[in-house]
């Protein structure tokens, strides 16, 4: 008898050691289902508690695969003490940012506003039951640091301000008004995006001395690059075009790529590109991926088309599971960051022991081998190729990791990024056929398991029904990868689904000329921030002046039109901080070209057809036995000759 009361205890406290997150899907949430902190989903019942019991609400945002979420975790959501504190003074909140990119976009832009830069994660935030912010940091410390409080004494603080009402009102007051204020263009200011404009705003962006964009670490920023890429080509702007294939060198041979098991870090956290942040997301991947096949179609050089294959590889062995595609990859490793991507000294001695290239491999390790991390060595080349010897190096090196234990993976199936790497693998189809075949079965995949009765739906994970309806990303990256499918086996179909998914996007997330991440009350506004993947929003407006041109429909003109009205203001400001939305604008108005033939004569010259200088380039099949050039307004060559028709396009469209 006593026995059995001693386990009805056990059981009983490992139940109570469960808080309400067990009831949740996501994986972010379910890691902290077992922190002593009573954590409670962001939803309704958890803000009319708050309400009730007239405490303020701790809200921490993160995800996964978060490096400093994990920290900020084991100092302090793991500590007992601090738990008490925080569940005595506040109701706390965990928010997945991936489950929920709108609740994170909304306070980003608060902590942006409060602290005039960017954010990031863990994002902490203190808040009345109402959901008026009075305080927000990032990452807190268990103890007093230089640079912040520590949590346990900023909980006393946060709580005794809350019982201070008029202090309190003086705060919520002085974020509101910070997150209200607006940057106005002066009366001297430029007025007008211009290819010029948005030129100078990359050149002076640009880091010469490390390459990249900015001074500090750095991101790949896909969509900034793409727009580099673009603007060099349009203005065959030899300064420009050297500065993007600088930046994609050095990315694929710096410290960002992993030379053993392939793919990308999420970035670097230094300027010269040698150390990265070690988490692997599925839409760095997806993005860099095309940017890559575009750069070897210019150039062919091996080492790009090296760069696609063995990523390619990466995500298929680490993220694909039925068709579908997981999210990401930790950093960690048993707890330790880079622990499965670095080396001991010892054992890159070992694989360079019998290469007969082992001095020029070592050259080109420069001073990393003696323990560039931790004492540890990560690989990255100071050259402007892999040095011979690379691939028997690598295969060893390969072996040694196998033994070890992958990091944490985040097995969450998220529409938006399935769709990035769906467009991506169509994209590599210019390099391998058998990449769009890949595709096709992601897309079916995709389809059938989150668009069920003419609803599209945002994440689950696998063995659980949808629930979570689609945002605005899902919409716009989804109608994407139809787009860029399309223009590989010209299936109407696709393209139909794509005018369904548009339409439904309008009428869900647009109102009064503004777009919005979400359909729910929250009624965040969309924004065109690039930094971390492609604004969803830009991605919809990109999407939407390809439709009009490749359906002749000024309908879908007037509805970029009179969504960029309302942007253009932002666009003016931003320049080239904000590419994607820079490059629909630029296509609008430019000119999307649409090379219009029969589907056997746009299969029989793809290749050639790459050809064309000009970006912003569309392929549609019609009953045409000729090929015809079209912008949305008019046809301006018709020609039997693909090589004609591609001289015409370069020499009207190219600003030389």
């Amino acid at each position: 008898m006593k026995i059995l009361f001693l386990l009805f205890l056990s059981v009983a406290s490992l139940l109570c050691a469960k808080n309400d997150l067990q009831y949740e899907t996501s994986p972010y949430l379910k890691q902290h289902e077992n922190n002593p902190v009573h954590w409670h989903a962001w939803k309704k019942k958890t803000f009319l508690q708050a309400q009730k019991e007239d405490k303020p609400i701790f809200l921490s945002i993160g995800y996964s695969t978060c490096h400093w979420c994990h920290v900020m975790a084991r100092e302090s959501f793991e500590n007992k003490k601090i738990a008490q504190l925080l569940n005595k003074y506040f109701i706390a909140v965990k928010v997945d940012r991936e489950e929920m990119p709108q609740v994170d976009a909304l306070y980003q832009n608060i902590f942006a506003h409060v602290h005039k830069r960017t954010g990031g994660w863990p994002l902490s935030v203190f808040m009345t039951p109402q959901r008026e912010v009075f305080y927000i940091t990032g990452y807190i410390p268990p103890k007093k640091e230089f640079y912040s409080e520590g949590f346990s004494d900023l909980i006393r603080k946060l709580s005794k301000l809350y019982t201070d009402k008029k202090t309190l009102r003086q705060e919520t007051d002085r974020i509101q008004k910070a997150v209200a204020s607006r940057v106005k263009l002066s009366d001297t200011e430029d007025k007008n995006v211009s290819l010029t404009t948005l030129k100078n705003s990359l050149k002076k962006s640009f880091d010469t001395l490390y390459t990249g964009f900015g001074t500090g670490r750095k991101f790949p920023e896909a969509s900034k690059l793409a727009l580099m890429m673009d603007i060099a080509d349009i203005t065959a702007d030899k300064t420009l075009k050297k500065y993007s294939f600088a930046m994609l060198d050095t990315m694929a041979l710096r410290g960002l790529y992993d030379h053993v098991g392939g793919g990308f870090f999420r970035y670097s956290v230094d300027a010269n590109w040698e150390i990265p942040h070690f988490e692997k997301m599925l839409y760095t991947q997806a993005e860099l991926i095309g940017l890559y096949v575009r750069a070897y179609k210019k150039s062919h050089k091996k080492l790009y088309a090296s760069v696609v294959q063995e990523t390619i590889v990466m995500v298929q062995k680490r993220f694909l599971h039925h068709n579908l595609y997981w999210s990401a990859s930790s950093a960690e490793s048993q707890g330790k960051e880079g622990a499965y991507f670095t080396f001991s000294p010892d054992e890159i001695d070992r694989a360079l022991k019998n290469n007969p290239y082992a001095n020029a491999i070592q050259d080109a390790l420069g001073f990393s081998t003696e323990g560039n991390f931790n004492n540890r060595v990560h690989i990255n080349f100071d050259t402007d190729k892999r040095p011979p010897g690379f691939a028997s190096f690598k295969e060893i090196l390969y072996h040694v990791r196998a033994k070890k234990k992958y990091p944490f993976i985040d097995t969450k199936i998220n529409t938006a990024w399935n769709a990035m790497m769906i467009e991506a693998l169509y994209k590599a189809s210019a390099l391998d056929k058998r990449y769009a075949d890949t595709a096709e079965k992601n897309l079916k995949a995709l389809q059938h398991l989150m668009f069920v009765r003419g609803e599209l739906y945002h994440q689950t994970i696998e063995g659980a029904v949808p629930r979570q309806k689609a945002l605005l990303e899902d919409y716009s990256f989804l109608i994407g990868a139809l787009i860029s499918g399309y223009e590989v086996d010209y299936d109407t179909a696709k393209l139909d689904f794509a005018e369904y998914l548009a339409a439904q996007a309008k009428y869900r997330f647009y109102k009064n000329g503004i777009w919005y991440l979400s359909s729910d009350a929250l009624h965040v506004k969309a924004g065109i921030n690039d930094k971390y993947y492609t604004s969803p929003l830009s991605k919809m407006l990109q999407n939407i002046i390809k439709l009009a041109s490749l359906k002749a429909s000024f309908q879908y003109e007037k509805l970029f039109q009179s969504s960029m009205e309302k942007l253009k203001e932002e666009l003016i400001r931003e320049e080239s901080n904000a590419p994607a939305l820079a490059q629909a604008y630029l296509m609008q108005k430019l000119g999307v070209v649409v090379v219009k033939s029969t589907k056997g004569n746009l299969l029989k010259n793809a290749k050639i057809l790459q050809t064309v200088q000009y970006p912003y380039l569309l392929r549609e099949a019609k009953e045409y036995n000729d090929f015809l050039a079209c912008t949305l307004r008019r046809c301006f060559v018709k020609d039997k000759n693909i090589s004609r028709i591609i001289k015409t396009i370069n020499r009207d469209f190219i600003r030389r």
